[in-house]
């Protein structure tokens, strides 16, 4: 990738007014714009049109999350017509009256999947303006006791809205269809690392996947915090953005650039996870949503692909012109990293999710003061 690529942190530029074939042109400008000078666009298509087609997707993977973290991928072979029955099952899921939505409410399951109301999430400590659901993959609950590690009790089932049983099974073809391009971008990852191709299959060979549907809804002048600032605890992440919706921010060169939708891309980010992998050579991203102006909102679908809770990552043996830019994981008190998934996205939970930790894991929140 050109480090010598202009970077900007300023919001698009309003429409035009000067009609609609203008405004089109001008917004369509103006994202380009913006889509070049802060994240990369990646075509995954290039692993399967030959062999230095391929080279070069890895090389630009590579840098892209050495130096940004972030970037576009085109060309992964989702159907639109899922895309759009995903979107439209998610609109169909919040316009449902509160007492449908608020019956499988996330602080009725121990596991933390569910519903989340608007302002029932925090990040850094502070409110997220955003209303969702969590969906994970299901598996028999643990039962707790001596040597059971703490984060295996996450393992367990979803809860599901009666009112809508198609979400169901739209997730469930989601989960399977993501869970594949995410194993391809982690092969590619660690031939682009040096390693053998399958390196992490084993980490990989029974995964957790944690799928958000989320609605940030307008909110008025004051806090702008759809989600504050912070890392994802895991491998990789997929986002959808219903087209035409910003929000999401990356920091980047000391500021924050705007990712705005791409028609047919998702936007994809490493975590922390990647970060101990590689010994710092990749670094997990801060990034940020801000909330709609009022009388809009706006849907966000994050797919979250990590290895199994008591899976730890694999740290790679890096070539020696890899090694001297890996910088080591980040150290910082208030965040561990661990290498253990598990425990990783217990952290992230019991932080973001008081009411649950209070109501199922009291004594978790104990042992931690």
């Amino acid at each position: 990738m050109d480090k010598s690529v202009a970077r900007t942190s300023r919001r698009p530029e309003g429409p035009s007014t000067g009609g609609d074939y203008i405004r089109a042109r001008r917004d369509r400008l103006t994202l380009e714009r913006i889509v070049t000078e802060n994240l990369p666009v990646l075509d995954l298509s290039q692993l399967t049109a030959g062999r230095e087609s391929a080279q070069l997707f890895r090389e630009q993977l590579r840098a892209a999350t050495h130096e940004v973290g972030f970037f576009y991928l085109v060309g992964h072979g989702i159907e639109d017509e899922l895309v759009s029955e995903l979107l439209d099952t998610a609109r169909r899921f919040f316009a449902l009256p509160d007492a449908e939505k608020l019956a499988i409410e996330n602080v009725n399951s121990p596991q933390f999947r569910g519903y989340t109301r608007v302002g029932g999430e925090l990040t850094q400590g502070q409110v997220d303006w955003r209303e969702q659901i969590d969906i994970a993959t299901e598996k028999p609950s643990v039962a707790t006791g001596p040597g059971v590690p703490d984060y295996l009790r996450l393992e367990g089932p979803n809860q599901w809205p009666a009112a809508l049983p198609e979400l169901k099974d739209v997730v469930l073809r989601w989960h399977d269809r993501l869970s594949a391009v995410g194993m391809t971008l982690l092969r590619a990852w660690a031939v682009a690392l040096g390693a053998e191709e399958g390196v992490f299959d084993a980490a990989f060979a029974d995964p957790s996947v944690l799928i958000k549907i989320v609605r940030y809804p307008g909110r008025p002048e004051g806090s702008r915090q759809g989600v504050g600032a912070h890392k994802d605890a895991g491998v990789l992440t997929l986002l959808l953005v219903e087209p035409g919706k910003v929000g999401l921010q990356v920091e980047r060169d000391g500021g924050w650039v705007d990712a705005p939708p791409v028609p047919g891309a998702f936007v994809v980010n490493i975590g922390e996870l990647l970060e101990v992998a590689t010994s710092g050579y990749l670094k997990a991203t801060n990034h940020r949503v801000l909330s709609p102006a009022p009388g809009q909102d706006r849907i966000s679908i994050p797919f979250f692909f990590n290895p199994a809770l008591d899976a730890s990552i694999p740290v790679l043996e890096l070539p020696a012109d890899l090694r001297q830019d890996a910088t080591g994981v980040t150290a910082d008190p208030a965040n561990p990293i661990f290498d253990t998934y598990g425990a990783n996205a217990l952290k992230s939970r019991l932080r973001a999710h008081p009411d649950v930790a209070a109501r199922h894991h009291a004594d978790l929140l104990a042992a931690r003061q």
